[in-house]
């Protein structure tokens, strides 16, 4: 199981620091919720945050942008010139979902679409052939710290028989990952469901313990 530690619920006013300490504890990826207040009524950083983020850290550390955005379309290259490594983009966002696909592979970097819980699989049977990665939240986005939706797991029980099948027949295989209310009690469980990835948030950054301990209890809950 890959954890991609959600910098949302990190200490904001001290960001670098906390990134090094996930680092520090062993996780090569960070996942950045960039959110516009329009799409979702949140808003957070962009690429200037980013980049300055990406020169305090190593460089093999996977930078992971979910961008909860309504012109990715337009700006995808700056997340991506801001030292991104992978761009994940909502299916309900996009009006050219293949074109931005594209765009964003041609530039370099792998590509996700992201699915709302309420969105059905059906958005995207045709671009799963050309993607790296499907995100399915199991929280409505915009906020950190929610409720984990647990009926989701048939959309993502499905979604595993589709990528199977497309693996089956030559295809590429595409990664799940979830995010929302993600926790030592239930991340074993979303493996068992097909889940290989996982964004945490304040199940890693919380003043119960440092993110090592955290992640700790974490793995254990997977060796279960």
């Amino acid at each position: 199981m890959i954890i991609a530690p959600s910098i949302l619920t990190a200490d904001l006013s001290n960001l670098a620091e906390s990134c090094k300490e996930a680092v520090d504890a062993g996780l090569d990826r960070l996942h950045l919720d960039v959110m516009d207040g329009n799409f979702v009524p949140n808003m957070t950083f962009g690429p200037p945050v980013i980049k300055s983020l990406r020169k305090s850290l190593p460089e093999h550390v996977i930078f992971d942008a979910h961008l909860m955005i309504t012109n990715a379309e337009d700006c995808y290259m700056d997340y991506i010139d801001a030292g991104c490594n992978h761009l994940s983009v909502h299916v309900e966002a996009a009006t050219h979902l293949h074109r931005l696909v594209t765009a964003i592979r041609d530039a370099g970097a792998t590509v996700g679409v992201v699915l709302n819980p309420a969105t059905s699989l059906d958005a995207i049977t045709e671009i799963l052939p050309e993607i790296d990665l499907v995100l399915v939240m199991s929280v409505n986005p915009g906020f950190g710290g929610q409720s984990f939706i647990s009926s989701v797991e048939g959309k993502i029980r499905r979604l595993k028989s589709m990528i199977d099948e497309q693996v089956k027949t030559g295809g590429r295989p595409v990664q799940i990952q979830i995010d929302g209310g993600i926790k030592s009690h239930n991340i074993a469980m979303v493996g068992e469901w097909g889940v290989s990835n996982c964004v945490v948030g304040s199940g890693l950054f919380n003043d119960r313990g440092t993110v090592k301990e955290n992640l700790a209890i974490l793995q254990t809950a997977l060796e279960v």
